[in-house]
């Protein structure tokens, strides 16, 4: 499927690893094996594979990803536990994920506020 880009839909393994910001740090490189692992290990990862056997994720797939992510680095879980968590019908997870998101986004604005408020102060005794 040569035209995959002029459908967004679908990302390339790589561009999943940018956007979960897997980078091996000895290399500084994108760390796509951590994510090919993940697909063994969780069933809830379906990547689509076209013509020339490249992996495409959908955005359904990434969000999977997201929170397997932020449930073993973030959260500190265990494979087994994070299993656990995708394979139940509670909807935890994305209660507690956005959360988390939601809190990092006004800990991002406060930060800047405090910037700004010092940034003022200081021109101020200018």
């Amino acid at each position: 499927m040569d035209n995959y880009k002029n459908n967004s839909k679908y990302k390339t393994i790589g561009e999943v690893a940018k956007i979960l910001s897997l980078v091996n740090k000895k290399k500084g490189s994108l760390s796509t094996h951590t994510i090919r692992f993940w697909e063994k290990e969780f069933k809830q990862i379906k990547p689509k594979t076209f013509l020339n056997k490249r992996r495409y994720y959908d955005e359904n797939s990434i969000n999977i990803l997201k929170k397997i992510k932020y449930l073993l680095k973030d959260k500190g879980m265990t494979i087994n536990g994070v299993k656990k968590v995708l394979n139940s019908y509670d909807s935890d997870i994305d209660v507690l994920y956005n959360n988390t998101i939601n809190q990092k986004n006004i800990i991002k604005s406060k930060i800047k506020n405090i910037k700004n408020l010092i940034n003022n102060i200081k021109s101020d005794d200018g």
